[in-house]
């Protein structure tokens, strides 16, 4: 592992015990995320990357089968660390985490100003209650909240602005590396560029690291360096955004970048045939062979991860002979 390579994982696995059987909602990803870089996980609803995020932050449910592979955070094996110690010396402090439904993340009954100092206090980041109060006063004029709304509570806020709360709070304690997953659902388009652009301002002004989980391409195109994509709990493929958003490679980037309207030129939009497959009882070989309109035969067997010439990684056998 590099200076410049701020995260490593090395086949994550994270299953759920259900009624039906365990579900494999991330099976085998690994990727590395250099410092200072934004990645972009894209896919359809339900294809594990929320599941990828909470794996990294060990936010795991109850009902967990299996969670095994390696986590590497600027050098530091967290997989290795027990829960109390990955609470005190990686959770909030050296990667953080913006999670969806703002409203259902914030408590109703405390007001803004101690909601974002809460990560200070709990994880002695400060001195004094005054320079908590001056660290949430300089996270709030980061994200664009107005400093009279310190005293409000969660309800007397807008949509927008109480995303904007939530990602003060995952940025005051200043950790290297911010999860961010679905930061601007359920909000309407100028709030959500307005986010996505303070997003990339903070992103420069503090050397941050991003991790960008959604569903919406066009809006991630704005602060991705980096792209991965996922279907059905495995990564198909990785590459720079600005190769991916141009000319993706793997069958399923195809389909997804051919439903995403352009603003220039007419452009007949596409979608994918049939569904996702149950992450429960996944078909053998590629996951996408179902659905797939460059199917042949060798697809039946589980294709190959490919680095090709330029960096990029396919996980496809229409590659499997371009491998680097």
């Amino acid at each position: 592992m590099t200076d410049d390579v701020l995260l490593k994982v090395e086949d994550l696995k994270l299953y759920f015990r259900t009624t039906k059987g365990v579900l494999r909602a991330v099976d085998g990803v690994g990727f590395e995320l250099k410092r200072d870089r934004a990645m972009v996980v894209v896919g359809e609803s339900g294809c594990g990357k929320t599941s990828l995020a909470r794996a990294i932050l060990r936010l795991l449910p109850r009902n967990v089968h299996t969670y095994s592979g390696h986590v590497y955070l600027d050098g530091l094996e967290v997989m290795a660390l027990s829960e109390e110690q990955f609470r005190r010396q990686v959770r909030w402090v050296k990667m953080s985490f913006v999670p969806q439904a703002a409203m259902n993340a914030l408590n109703p009954v405390v007001r803004v100003r101690d909601q974002v100092a809460e990560p200070l206090l709990v994880h002695n980041r400060v001195k004094s209650k005054e320079e908590a109060v001056k660290r949430v006063e300089e996270a709030l004029r980061l994200v664009g909240v107005p400093l009279d709304f310190m005293q409000r509570y969660a309800f007397e806020l807008s949509g927008g602005m109480r995303q904007r709360v939530i990602i003060a709070m995952a940025l005051v304690t200043r950790p290297p590396l911010v999860v961010l997953d679905e930061p601007t659902s359920a909000l309407d388009v100028l709030t959500q560029a307005n986010i996505m652009n303070s997003l990339k301002t903070i992103r420069k002004e503090l050397a941050l690291t991003y991790i960008l989980i959604t569903h919406d391409i066009s809006t991630s195109s704005e602060l991705a360096n980096e792209s991965m994509v996922m279907y059905a709990g495995q990564v198909v493929e990785r590459s720079h955004a600005g190769g991916f958003y141009r000319t993706p490679f793997h069958p399923y980037s195809k389909k997804l970048m051919a439903s995403v309207p352009t603003l220039r030129g007419d452009k007949e939009l596409e979608f994918i045939p049939g569904q996702p497959p149950s992450l429960i009882n996944p078909p053998e070989g590629c996951r996408f062979a179902p659905r797939c309109p460059e199917r042949f035969s060798k697809c039946d067997q589980e294709p190959p991860a490919v680095t090709l010439a330029d960096g990029r990684v396919v996980k496809c056998w229409l590659y499997s002979g371009r491998a680097q």
